[in-house]
């Protein structure tokens, strides 16, 4: 039977400067300035197109987020993945060896083939808790490094490594403070965080990474969420916080 609809999947390439992008079926990639100006092109020429079913970008450390977002606030859907994702895709269709970079033909491969649920990017303030925690997360790695070089740095530098955990503990401390304010000063948040601790082994930490990392709670099934819940990074064990 003919596919009485043309459906139209995008991948876009992301680095810091540039933005590739792709459509599936075709060799053609079309560049972006990643800034502005270049975004609203972007957007204003998929915006004039009728049949956009999916675009796919990967997490590119925050180089995506600005793009990300007017994207969203043009209602074009756009969804972001994991790169070991669609790494992991390549590789199974024989198409990348282990050193090979990813491109946008290859992103839009991945979105035809897997078809990624969108998902709502959340508020401004969901932005913002999303940013804290990830910052929290930067911190420890960098508290646990240091940690870590303590039995083997001199121990004339001993006071200079004992100064920046002191640092990290108290960016640390301001960070938590600053979590919790945010979600206290806020009733919905307040009762999103008390579901979420209700739940055994969900403790502060858990907690604020689900609020972080997935907008859809409290409008999706608890089989999605728990599925979801499975994907969510945690650092349960520096500092205030525990679960």
């Amino acid at each position: 039977m003919a596919q009485q609809t043309e459906d139209t999947f995008l991948g876009i390439d992301v680095s810091k400067t540039a933005l590739d992008l792709a459509r599936w079926g075709q060799k053609e990639v079309k560049q972006f300035a990643n800034d502005a100006d270049g975004i609203a092109a972007m957007v204003e020429m998929l915006s004039s197109e009728t049949a956009v079913t999916l675009i796919v970008v990967e997490a590119s450390g925050g180089f995506e987020r600005a793009m990300v977002t007017e994207l969203a606030a043009a209602s074009l859907p756009i969804v972001v993945v994991n790169p070991t994702r669609v790494r992991n895709f390549a590789r199974a269709k024989g198409q990348l060896a282990k050193t090979d970079k990813i491109d946008a033909r290859m992103i839009a491969d991945f979105g035809q083939a897997i078809r990624p649920e969108v998902r709502p990017l959340g508020t401004v303030e969901q932005q913002l808790i999303k940013a804290l925690v990830t910052r929290r997360r930067q911190l420890i790695d960098m508290q646990t490094a240091e940690k870590n070089r303590r039995t083997s740095i001199n121990p004339e530098l001993l006071p200079r490594l004992q100064n920046h955990l002191d640092w990290l503990a108290a960016e640390l401390a301001e960070i938590e403070e600053e979590l919790n304010d945010w979600i206290a000063q806020n009733t919905h948040w307040r009762e999103k965080r008390a579901g979420l601790e209700s739940v055994p082994g969900v403790g502060e930490v858990t907690a604020f990474t689900l609020l972080a990392e997935l907008p859809e709670l409290g409008t999706l099934s608890r089989q999605k969420i728990a599925a979801l819940v499975g994907l969510a990074p945690f650092n349960r064990d520096s500092g205030r916080f525990r679960g």
